[in-house]
């Protein structure tokens, strides 16, 4: 049976709305952005039709990129980092946990109301359950993380520094750009799916520009931009 195309009942073609999309949530763009690096474009489309596109198609994107990447992962149970950093949602401090790999990838995004053992413990199992149990987890020196690794039983892989979690503090800078665009959150659900989002097409279009040859950074970022092209495509 041919899976049917989300794009089906839509006038507008996939390809202007894989752009739309790859313009919003890549770059610190806002919505009326988009809509006039479109119309520069010759494409006259209201900055209400990108929300909407945004709704609509930006989970899907998001979980496609994830099926992909785990498929092409060979693990990334060795290292996690994990931090917390504070987010406003309708003038409410609210925390956004974030767990890395020791590549760089962003594995699992969750937001809580609280930074206490509970919401440390909710973070870790959904991590763990879609990831598996890493063999190093490196954290700050919050102590809610201790009390849930010790409730999990892995206590003893836990390490701690003043350096050690540079890589899970710098995944929090693309997210930090892009809400500064958004002029912060309204709702917490609305923040929840668009972290999700986000953290996807960051590590779908994170190419380690620094550790790389100009050559190969080219061919990477085509072959992204290719892949991006075909989401969703069927």
């Amino acid at each position: 049976m041919t899976k049917r195309s989300p794009f089906k009942y839509f006038k507008t073609s996939p390809e202007i709305i894989r752009l739309a999309m790859m313009l919003y949530v890549r770059f610190p763009l806002s919505l009326r952005n988009v809509e006039d690096l479109l119309h520069e474009r010759g494409i006259e489309i209201s900055h209400e039709t990108v929300r909407f596109w945004w709704q609509r198609f930006g989970p899907m994107f998001a979980s496609e990129i994830r099926k992909r990447r785990i498929a092409g992962l060979k693990s990334s149970r060795w290292q996690w980092h994990l931090d917390e950093v504070f987010v406003k949602v309708n003038g409410e401090r609210h925390y956004l946990w974030r767990a890395v790999d020791h590549e760089g990838e962003v594995l699992e995004s969750l937001v809580t109301k609280t930074r206490d053992k509970k919401a440390a413990l909710k973070f870790l199992r959904k991590a763990m359950r879609k990831h598996g149990r890493p063999e190093v987890v490196v954290t700050d020196r919050l102590r809610s993380y201790g009390a849930a690794l010790k409730e999990i039983g892995a206590t003893a892989r836990q390490e701690t520094g003043r350096w050690l979690n540079n890589r899970a503090e710098n995944s929090h800078l693309p997210f930090r750009r892009r809400e500064r665009a958004m002029q912060r959150f309204r709702r917490m659900r609305s923040l929840q799916m668009f972290v999700s989002v986000h953290a996807s097409v960051t590590n779908h279009f994170n190419l380690e520009r620094s550790l790389s040859s100009r050559l190969n950074f080219k061919l990477n970022r085509a072959a992204a931009l290719a892949e991006w092209r075909q989401l969703l495509a069927g």
